[in-house]
């Protein structure tokens, strides 16, 4: 082991998506911190890392210092900053409630200032560094004013193995080294739906409705009688509501035209859409299996997120388990990440 392998603290953790990929690419992660208590058996469990169940807005400074037994000045030490970013994303939505998150970064910035970590990794949404009102700008020059160098822009995940299409705002920093790049897009190979989850025998046909009871969480959400008579009227391989007779669709879709994507199948062979929080809702994207007549499962959505096959979500709640994965950093392209700073 190196004297000096670097360290990490995963503030804003979630299930663990960042922390998964940088153990893969040889990083020790301390821990995470969520204020999400939901989080903590799946986050300890899996990355055997310790869980600090905390509003980081509200943390004390000093206290995790002593909880990851970390100290101020610490050239091999990473603070992961991938904050909740649903209020500056570019898609048009109601953002009265995330308003609440859209200053985390900040938060963030004073934990950076007072420990001056060797290297710092936010990730966020497109549209998080052209958003007037993000702080993005801010804590870029905080950055150059500390001694810090930096690169960041927008990778999309497909090019990093992830078998879905997910495009996000990085930014990595040092002040260590005297130039830090972010990865660079390998788009020469992406992985597709199929690769991910077309094996029959990893993945058994199972009906809409299915409860897993076991590790392997293959659960999939009921459907309605006329979702299930709609979902069997769409076309395999990437169809949509535009299949379906006029008398099936709902109201609000008699006259309007576009967004196909919400009650269509996913292709075969593309990538996925981003999965979201809602990846397990038939009536939220195109989220319908490639040709099973229902949404794709738990255990799908983990997968297409790079999850590690045996990673274990913990919750009585789907709702629960789908936010988990669909909030999550995808494993691989945090471990691209994680190489870069490793190097």
């Amino acid at each position: 082991m190196k004297k000096n392998r670097l360290k990490a603290v995963d503030f804003f953790c979630s299930a663990g998506g960042v922390t998964c990929g940088f153990k893969q690419a040889g990083i020790e992660v301390l821990g995470g911190i969520d204020i999400d208590k939901n989080c903590k058996e799946t986050y300890e469990i899996n990355n055997s890392a310790k869980f600090l169940n905390a509003d980081v807005s509200k943390l004390d400074k000093k206290q995790i210092g002593k909880f990851f037994k970390i100290r101020r000045n610490q050239r091999n030490l990473i603070f992961v900053g991938c904050s909740p970013c649903q209020y500056y994303s570019n898609i048009t939505t109601n953002k009265s409630k995330s308003k609440k998150t859209r200053l985390l970064l900040e938060d963030f910035r004073e934990f950076v200032e007072f420990y001056r970590p060797g290297y710092v990794f936010i990730e966020n949404v497109p549209g998080f560094d052209k958003n007037p009102k993000s702080p993005i700008e801010r804590f870029k020059s905080f950055l150059t004013d500390e001694g810090y160098v930096f690169d960041d822009g927008i990778l999309n995940s497909k090019y990093f193995g992830v078998p879905q299409s997910r495009r996000r705002y990085v930014l990595m920093a040092t002040r260590i080294k005297k130039k830090i790049s972010i990865p660079n897009e390998d788009r020469s190979y992406v992985k597709t739906v199929r690769e991910a989850i077309g094996n029959s025998e990893r993945f058994p046909v199972v009906d809409a409705g299915n409860f897993d009871t076991t590790d392997f969480q293959h659960t999939t959400a009921r459907l309605s009688k006329v979702n299930l008579q709609r979902i069997r009227l769409t076309k395999h391989d990437g169809g949509d509501r535009r299949d379906w007779p006029q008398g099936i669709k709902p109201k609000c879709y008699n006259t309007h035209k576009g967004h196909y994507d919400v009650y269509g199948r996913m292709f075969w062979d593309k990538p996925a859409p981003t999965i979201t929080t809602r990846f397990n809702s038939y009536s939220n994207g195109r989220y319908g299996h490639p040709v099973q007549d229902r949404a794709i499962s738990l255990r799908e959505g983990a997968v297409l997120q790079s999850f590690p096959i045996d990673y274990k979500f913990y919750s009585s709640s789907n709702v629960t388990i789908a936010k988990m994965i669909g909030n999550a950093v995808p494993p691989l392209l945090a471990k691209n990440v994680g190489k870069i700073f490793n190097s």
